[in-house]
Order: structure tokens, then sequence, then C-alpha cells
């Protein structure tokens, strides 16, 4: 989630600088050292291809330190034209840039995600998926992929994709071999939806919580998670607002700040303020520990990654707030 190839980071008074020969890197501000960080090295299932020649990092890539995510299908019915896209998306630039490819099968998957495991040390699986159509909305794929890997290999899982239009889907996609399950909000103030997402915001808010309402049942309290893009537009009070409705269901709102991607029509939108996402997630991780949900508690997936926002950290601050409340009690 550090922006690279954006207008604002050329701006940046941060650089990094070449790795030393520990491996590490050290970041100046403005030419004067702050410290030294490390990158996580290439993994070593990056190196291998499938038997008609396919690399494993077109069809599943390392995120964070020990999560494989991928992509299943590289298109969306969303992507088709700009009067419906997400314009923060780039789904397609990936692809039409020979970087992955647009359908990855269930056997390929199944074949990347045991390399991870076997040689890389991976802990648990995202599977997201451009929405292929208005009915299952992508539900049915990530069912096949689900059963394919879990087949081969224990590996905990989260899918993602917009809410079907029958909640039968979260059963099968439960019995497939899915953990945990995102529903992705993104934005949610219905007008900024209707601009930003518009293809997206016709699938309405109340749908989204009907369908998270159904789905906690399934995958349990805390298993079913929402993406919601801090600093598109929202106020501090829209978010907290449809945080509290979302934990009261069980469901963990996890709260990013959003990177602009080159590319997109977004891609000179800047990035919340560090002030603006304390004020959000300091008010958030409380409330998650009132729900009884947790970062730690998600058995697969983005909010158990935790690496696109700081809420976790929010979260074991809380924790430890309560607990010095307790000893001077």
């Amino acid at each position: 989630m550090v922006p690279i190839h954006t207008a604002s980071a050329f701006d940046s008074p941060y650089s990094a600088s070449a790795p030393a020969a520990d491996g590490t890197c050290e970041v100046r501000r403005d030419g004067a050292a702050m410290g030294r960080i490390s990158f996580p090295p290439q993994p070593r299932f990056y190196g291998l291809s499938t038997a008609d020649g396919v690399p494993y990092s077109k069809i599943a890539t390392l995120h964070g330190r020990d999560v494989l995510a991928t992509t299943i299908l590289q298109t969306c019915i969303r992507y088709q034209s700009r009067t419906k896209t997400c314009q923060f998306c780039a789904i397609g630039q990936s692809l039409a840039a020979g970087r992955t490819i647009a359908h990855k099968t269930p056997g390929q998957l199944a074949e990347v995600a045991r390399a991870a495991v076997e040689l890389d040390g991976v802990k648990h699986m995202v599977m997201t998926t451009g929405t292929p159509n208005a009915t299952d909305r992508g539900a049915g794929v990530l069912c096949d992929s689900a059963a394919a890997v879990k087949a081969a290999v224990p590996l905990p899982i989260q899918g993602q994709c917009e809410p079907p239009d029958d909640d039968v889907w979260f059963t099968r996609m439960r019995e497939a071999g899915i953990d945990s399950l995102g529903m992705h909000l993104e934005v949610v103030t219905p007008d900024l939806r209707a601009r930003i997402m518009p293809g997206k915001a016709s699938v309405p808010i109340e749908r989204y919580m009907t369908a998270f309402e159904a789905a906690v049942p399934v995958f349990g309290r805390g298993q079913v998670s929402t993406y919601i893009l801090a600093g598109l537009g929202d106020t501090r009070e829209a978010l907290l607002d449809i945080s509290g409705r979302l934990v009261a269901l069980g469901v963990y709102p996890f709260i990013v700040p959003f990177v602009p991607i080159s590319g997109t029509p977004l891609e000179d939108h800047p990035s919340p303020s560090p002030e603006f996402m304390a004020s959000v997630l300091g008010p958030l991780a409380q409330m998650l520990r009132d729900g009884g949900l947790s970062a730690e508690k998600v058995k697969a997936g983005c909010a158990k990654c935790g690496a696109c926002s700081a809420l976790s950290t929010f979260e074991k601050l809380a924790g430890e707030k309560l607990a010095a409340e307790r000893e001077t009690a």
C-alpha cells in the first residue's frame, strides 16, 4: 500500500536507498536519515511455471508476509465503460500489461497454492474476482476455485464478491471451503457511490446490509467483512455510523486509507491525512472491541493480514488502554 508510481509519490520527501549487504535500506526524508527498512524477499514460488508455461506469479501473488492473493477473473462487467467502472479500479491494467492472465482455473490455483504453502509458508489466501454477471456476481467461480484449493492444501480462504442475487450462495461458498467472506462497500455515502462507482452503486447499500445479515450466521460473527476506502469524501461521521451498524450485525468493517493508482480517473486524488485516519480508526477499534470482533479472530483475508490499514494497531492500543484502566481501578 506504499504508493510508488503515482504523482504524490514523485513529490514525496521520502526515499529509500539501494539495499545494503544485510538486505536493509535506509529511509531518508529530504536527504536526512530516518531509519532502516527491509522488503519481503521474492517468494520462491514465483520462480515456477505451470506445465503449459504460465508463470505462477501471473496466477497468484504474495500480499504482506504470508498471504496468497488472486483475482480469479481479471475482467469485470463494470470495467467495460468509464460510465460504469469504479473510478479507483485498475483491474484491467495488469492484464493489459501482461502481468496476469484473464481467468485462473481451479487447477492452476490449487497448484500455485500448494507451492506457496510448501515453499514460502503462506498462511491464508484471498480470492477476489471481477464481477462476471448481475446474478451470482462471482460466487460461482469462487466456489469452484475454493473447492479445488482445499482439495490440494488445507489453506484458510477468504472469498470476495459483490452480494449475489440469492442468499443460498453463502451456504454454497461455505461448503466449498471458503472460511471468511468479503463484500466490499468501498464508499458508504449514496451520492458518492453513484459518482465514484456508478455501476457498483446499482447494488444499493441496503442490499449489502441484508446480505451481511444473511451471511453472518453462515460464516460466523467476525468472519464476514467489508472493505471501506477512507478519503474519497465520506465524512468521519458517515464512516463511524455505518461501522456501528456493521459491528452490530457481526461484520468487520475494514477501513483503509485510499491510495491512488496511476492510470485511473482518481490517480491524482489525495490520500487522507493521518489525523483523519486516527479520528476514525480510534473509535472504530473501540467499537470492535465492544462488539467482540478483532482482526486476530478473522480466519483469512484482508482484515487478518492488516497490511492496508493501521486498524489492527488501534485495536491493540484500545486493549492496552483497557488493561491500564483496570490496573488503576
